[in-house]
């Protein structure tokens, strides 16, 4: 039940962040599907997997031009509610990706280049 609440919350977020963004190749739609196995983890119920670490260097490597970057962010800032703040800005490099931002609630996307 946890779970449905949690993706239902994804979508929700990708309906608000989905018409702020128009050029990017990337949509909150992959980025919540890569990040999905992340999700328990960022809860702060489970270890962290391969599976969630495969999903954000997959995430990293599609977001490849300054519009994507902005869009995963924007997502990402969108659906960090309801998870642990620590856990989800150490994610990337738990999983030894580099990103130039912090997924937070406070990060302002559209400087992101």
């Amino acid at each position: 039940m946890a779970g449905t609440k949690i993706v239902s919350l994804l979508l929700v977020c990708m309906v608000v962040v989905a018409p702020m963004v128009t050029d990017a190749a990337i949509t909150c739609g992959t980025v919540v599907s890569l990040i999905s196995p992340c999700v328990n983890y960022l809860r702060g119920t489970v270890p962290l997997s391969q599976a969630c670490c495969s999903g954000v260097k997959a995430l990293n490597a599609q977001a490849s031009t300054t519009q994507d970057r902005q869009t995963t962010c924007g997502c990402l800032k969108a659906a960090a509610g309801g998870v642990n703040a620590n856990r989800a800005a150490g994610l990337p490099s738990q999983c030894g990706v580099n990103i130039p931002y912090k997924i937070s609630p406070n990060t302002d996307c559209s400087k992101i280049t």
